[in-house]
């Protein structure tokens, strides 16, 4: 029986066998794959009734502290329940086979790193590293696997131990700049080296969205994984249609790190 995904390329293949510095360059589609709603989806549910667009703003938590930290401790609850998917485990499984290997995502989940990654770089921050709204001093929960909260219930945030603030959560929101360190890691990694394979990502998101025309620009190659077109189509040397979960293995196996899965 044919496979519903198209083959491998050789020459992509070649490519990752050959490359000495890689860059994994993931999406909100990688996390769809483990069940988590990407922000383009509506809200469902008892959280219909609000905009995830209009949650993930500092005026909003100004405004709404106890809504928009309800609404994030529902969505990391969601997270922690939710497991890595094959795409996660072979980009953790990709390090052990190239020279240098760079994971950067625009999730805020923790996937990656509870699928072996290392050093990712979280472009638009994490759901699981809170920090204070005032004086930006991190802060520890004190449970690292919640009770997943009541649909739609308000939660106060925590006050800060250091200046007794209110604690936000730990992402990147509408109007805000990405984290410096992050940023400077991804762009110096992008324009490094030999490969980007840029997965799951809608290529729309700005700065991010750069990273592969950086690389492109350095002479890399640049394969796109995706289920749909995006406007990295034009310019990537490798387009490959289908999920990341059924992806991955088949190019680790294809590049020969890894045995053929079984047909």
């Amino acid at each position: 029986m044919k496979h519903p995904y198209q083959d491998i390329p050789a020459t992509l293949a070649r490519a990752l066998q050959a490359a000495r510095r890689v860059v994994v360059f993931t999406g909100a589609g990688v996390s769809a794959e483990s069940g988590i709603a990407t922000f383009r989806d509506a809200l469902t549910g008892l959280w219909s009734r609000f905009d995830a667009q209009a949650l993930a703003t500092p005026e909003a938590f100004r405004s709404h502290p106890d809504i928009v930290w309800g609404w994030y401790e529902w969505r990391r609850a969601q997270v922690l329940r939710a497991q890595p998917n094959a795409a996660h485990r072979a980009i953790a499984r990709l390090a052990r086979h190239v020279p240098e290997l760079a994971v950067v995502t625009q999730n805020v989940d923790d996937l990656h790193e509870r699928a072996g990654s290392v050093g990712v770089a979280h472009l638009h921050g994490s759901l699981h590293a809170p920090r204070c709204s005032a004086c930006d001093a991190p802060h520890a929960f004190a449970d690292g696997t919640p009770r997943e909260p009541e649909e739609g219930r308000r939660i106060d945030p925590p006050a800060c131990m250091r200046c007794g603030a209110p604690v936000r959560p730990g992402v990147v929101w509408f109007g805000e700049s990405l984290p410096a360190d992050a940023w400077e890691a991804a762009i110096r990694a992008a324009e490094q080296c030999d490969l980007l394979l840029s997965i799951g990502t809608s290529a729309r998101v700005y700065p991010a969205a750069e990273l592969p025309q950086r690389a492109l620009a350095a002479g890399a190659t640049v394969a796109q994984i995706n289920p749909a077109a995006t406007p990295l189509d034009a310019r990537a040397h490798h387009n490959l249609r289908g999920a990341a979960a059924e992806i991955m293995p088949r190019l680790l196996a294809s590049a020969g790190f890894e045995p053929p899965e079984n047909p």
